[in-house]
């Protein structure tokens, strides 16, 4: 509000001066010459209060600075040169010029550009998380220390079947029941071999 109340009370006085340098009364300042009437090398803190601390000496190396109205003449001649050499231009070679550097204008904005999506989505790429720490501990924590296995093993699945287990008298069973079916057109001498490998193979892990 500070900001905006003295940028207020500034167009006011701006204009207030405006209409009092367009009234017909006021001569034309064009035609005034405003010379410096006393030049002093010593502080001046009158000087220093209206300048607000930018001008402490009105001596006279600061007052061809300060009261001049036109540019240095090295800069003059600089311009002069310049508006020569623009006339000199036709304007179908003034227009490929213009187009040319607009071209390399754009190009340079589209790489800059392409540099800072490149350089934000690498940050994004290193940032970005690809594993969850929440199954990785879990992870570490079954192999580690056998956290979350079941105890449970599937049958058959031991070292050596013993005959209590139920897995094992269930093929002891099987075993005995296809022991006591008879095979039609098979000799009678090879049923007792039969048998044996069954029961070989019922005594075996696994199988």
């Amino acid at each position: 509000p500070s900001v905006l109340d003295s940028f207020a009370l500034l167009s006011g006085q701006l204009n207030t001066l405006n209409k009092v340098l367009k009234h017909e009364k006021t001569p034309l300042l064009r035609n005034q010459v405003i010379i410096p009437l006393v030049l002093s090398p010593d502080r001046d803190e009158e000087i220093m209060r209206q300048t607000e601390g930018r001008v402490p000496v009105f001596s006279h190396e600061v007052v061809p600075d300060h009261l001049r109205t036109k540019p240095d003449p090295e800069v003059e001649e600089q311009e002069k040169q310049l508006i020569t050499d623009a006339a000199r231009i036709s304007p179908d070679a003034a227009q490929k010029q213009i187009q040319s550097l607009n071209k390399m204008c754009s190009n340079l904005l589209e790489k800059i550009s392409k540099e800072e999506r490149e350089s934000e989505s690498g940050g994004l790429r290193q940032n970005k998380q690809t594993f969850n720490p929440a199954d990785t501990n879990a992870l570490v924590a079954a192999v580690a220390f056998g956290k979350g296995l079941s105890n449970r093993r599937p049958p058959g699945s031991g070292g050596s079947v013993q005959s209590g287990q139920p897995g094992a008298s269930a093929i002891i069973a099987g075993a005995s029941g296809m022991q006591q079916v008879p095979m039609s057109g098979a000799p009678a001498q090879q049923q007792p071999m039969l048998a044996g490998v069954q029961m070989a193979q019922a005594g075996q892990p696994g199988k």
